[in-house]
């Protein structure tokens, strides 16, 4: 008796035409009747609180200024994937632990979150991948060449002079 009538309500459940309805559509995702989406919304009822903002946009700079400025404030400077304290891929997590045996203040800027800064960043340094590290206002290269100049010690005499905090 319990089976069946599991089954009866199951088949009733499976019957309802939302309850299978999951389909993707230009980047959104529909499943039982609602929509979610992972895009930007340029919905005029999407009230302003809620529209993604960055930060790089509201400071009224150009990406090329705003990566000048980066590189001139900030004595170790890292264009990484993810932050340093969360890389999202390898290279910048070696460039991240290289960095971090020397105890210096790094700055650093997540490209994954602006596609337009991470190619502002690769006109700049004229450089194609990542990450890409700045020492002094110079750029360095890559985790690959951090790692050959830690291991013969030309980077603790590029770092000396930053003080850590």
């Amino acid at each position: 008796m319990a089976r069946s009538l599991s089954n009866l309500i199951f088949k009733g459940i499976a019957s309802y035409p939302s309850a299978r309805s999951s389909r993707i559509v230009s980047g959104s995702l529909y499943h039982n009747g609602m929509k979610y989406s992972t895009d930007v919304p340029n919905d005029p009822d999407t009230h302003e609180d809620f529209r993604p903002t960055s930060k790089v946009d509201a400071s009224g700079l150009s990406l090329k200024e705003v990566v000048e400025q980066d590189v001139k404030e900030n004595p170790v400077m890292l264009y990484m994937k993810g932050v340093p304290e969360f890389p999202q891929c390898g290279f910048s997590s070696l460039a991240v632990r290289v960095l971090g045996a020397y105890n210096v203040p790094i700055s650093a800027r997540n490209i994954l979150e602006d596609p337009e800064l991470k190619s502002a960043v690769k006109a700049f340094s004229h450089w194609p991948t990542f990450p890409q590290i700045f020492i002094k206002g110079e750029f360095i290269g890559g985790s690959d060449i951090i790692l050959n100049m830690h291991q013969s010690g030309e980077l603790k005499e590029k770092l000396k002079g930053i003080a850590s905090n």
